[in-house]
């Protein structure tokens, strides 16, 4: 896991602020949602075309935290990407044109093929649990993933973020969540990046101005 906390400096200045540090106090679980981000072999597997190391060491967590969500009603998310292609083009091209090589982008376009993605293999799943398919970074964004929709369906009202990259897909799905007025947390000991530089960027600017960041101790005592 990433170790690393909130500057200081960045503490004072939401003191200042607001006068508080966290955002939210207490969950009521049956409308709490986990959002697992891309915890799937792309981004986990050792030598894969886009693997995050760290991914695999907040395992534990997100297993803890799931079932400690699942038994107290909530609800768990798994949120898989996939991007479809048809010889050399796909229905990203921007990120696979710009983004990665070209020897990165047909590794990376057959790790992500429709109907490959399953929640990596270390993961808990139950069969309550929802797995939901994006195809760009935020879940939430206009044509990536049926998410929203989902979530007003179960009468959900606060997300809890977590998965990979922290300064990725898991922040660009937060930032969404709150502006479509989701009370959104990001789970610090839940999220992996490629760098502790990385991720505690992410930490610093969601608690200013986007949701809560709590540790998955902190989530569990604030659901009880």
């Amino acid at each position: 896991m990433h170790d690393v906390q909130i500057r200081q400096e960045i503490v004072d200045r939401v003191m200042a602020r607001r006068g508080k540090l966290h955002w939210f106090e207490q969950f009521d679980p049956a409308r709490t949602a986990l959002i697992v981000i891309d915890m799937q072999n792309t981004f986990c597997e050792p030598g894969s075309p886009a693997e995050v190391a760290v991914s695999r060491s907040i395992v534990p967590n997100i297993n803890r935290l799931a079932g400690e969500l699942r038994g107290r009603g909530g609800r768990v998310v798994w949120v898989l990407h996939a991007n479809s292609h048809w010889g050399d083009r796909t229905d990203w091209e921007l990120f696979f044109n710009n983004v990665v090589s070209d020897d990165v982008k047909l590794r990376t376009a057959a790790s992500l093929a429709p109907g490959k993605q399953q929640v990596w293999s270390g993961l808990a799943t139950a069969p309550d649990d929802i797995t939901i398919i994006k195809n760009r970074y935020s879940a939430l964004i206009q044509g990536s993933s049926s998410l929203e929709r989902v979530l007003r369906n179960l009468g959900i009202d606060t997300v809890l973020i977590a998965g990979t990259k922290t300064n990725v897909c898991c922040e660009a799905t937060g930032r969404d969540a709150m502006m479509l007025d989701f009370r959104t947390v990001i789970v610090s000991d839940c999220c992996a990046a490629l760098s502790d530089d990385e991720h505690r960027a992410t930490l610093e600017t969601f608690i200013q101005q986007f949701g809560d960041v709590l540790s998955s101790d902190e989530v569990v005592r604030r659901m009880r």
